[in-house]
This record gives structure tokens, C-alpha cells and sequence, in this order.
């Protein structure tokens, strides 16, 4: 296992999915390392497509840069080999609120624990800017992961379409 920390860029173990282990040679490890980092840098192309990837649509050439310093406390990024395969936007309200969007990890690391580790760097990072209260709302097929794997509980909520989309 690889574990490093230092300051707001944490290192984490890896889980290589299935079928991986066996390609590699009796007595020789392989250790991948996935870099999460707070507020970390990345292309506004990078994640259009990943946000492409886990939200199934077309690239729409969005600025991702420009929404995130204007609206968010931070967000995380992963990166394994110096790729983008992981994101998270934390918006906030200015004050004691703080909520997660964009919870986005590419297909083949998908329920590895890259989104709990994703997930567990922000709310460390928003604790630490002093907010009080975190928010998530999710699909319906997502409570195991922010109920069960992130630690949030289920609370009571309204929601309203603005849109006829």
C-alpha cells in the first residue's frame, strides 16, 4: 500500500479493478498511486469529459474554470499517472454552508473508493474553512454511497424544477 501526506495534496492508495493483480509477475508489486488534491489544477477540457463520461451526455465546452473560482469554496481532483479521473465541486453560501455537486469518477475506477476518498478530502477541506453544515442530494440509485460510504445522513428536503427541460 502507498500512503503519503503532505499538506492540502493527499496521496492514496489505489484499488486496481479486477483482473489486474493477475497480470503481474509472481513476487513483484505494483503500487498506483492516486494524488487528491484540494482546489487542484485542471483544463476546462478535462473536466467537460469526464462530466461527459459520468453524466452520459456530448462535451457542451463549458468553463469549468471560471464557474468554479466565482461560485465554489474548492473542489478535488484525482489524478492516477497524471490523468484526470476524479472531481468534486464544493459550492458554498459564503458563510456555514457548503454543498457538494459533480461527484465524478471516471467508469473503469468506479466502486474502488475513489469517490469516498474524493468525497472524504472535501469534507475535511470544508470543515477546515469553518462551515457547519454539508448538503448532498443524489439519484436514486446513490444512497449507499453518500448514506453508507461517505457518512451523510437522510434528511428531509424540498426540491423544484425551474426548467421544462
Amino acid at each position: 500500500m502507498c500512503l503519503v501526506s503532505a499538506g492540502p495534496t493527499t496521496y492514496a492508495p489505489s484499488t486496481e479493478p479486477r483482473g489486474v493483480a493477475s497480470s503481474v509477475p509472481r513476487g513483484h508489486a505494483i503500487c498506483m498511486v492516486d494524488v487528491y488534491e484540494w482546489r487542484g489544477k485542471f483544463t476546462n477540457a478535462e473536466i467537460e469529459a469526464l462530466h461527459a463520461e459520468a453524466f452520459d451526455h456530448q462535451p457542451q465546452g463549458s468553463d469549468w474554470q471560471t464557474r468554479l473560482d466565482k461560485h465554489s469554496l474548492g473542489w478535488v481532483c484525482v489524478r492516477r499517472s497524471g490523468q484526470l479521473v476524479g472531481f468534486v465541486n464544493v459550492a458554498w453560501d459564503g458563510s456555514t454552508h457548503a454543498f457538494i455537486l459533480d461527484t465524478m469518477v471516471a467508469g473503469p475506477l468506479r466502486r474502488h473508493g475513489v469517490g469516498t476518498r474524493l468525497v472524504a478530502v472535501a469534507v475535511r477541506e470544508t470543515k477546515a474553512a469553518g462551515c457547519e453544515w454539508f448538503h448532498v442530494d443524489f439519484d436514486d440509485d446513490l444512497p449507499r454511497f453518500y448514506l453508507d460510504s461517505c457518512g451523510f445522513r437522510s434528511t428531509k428536503a424540498g426540491l423544484m424544477r425551474l426548467t421544462d427541460r
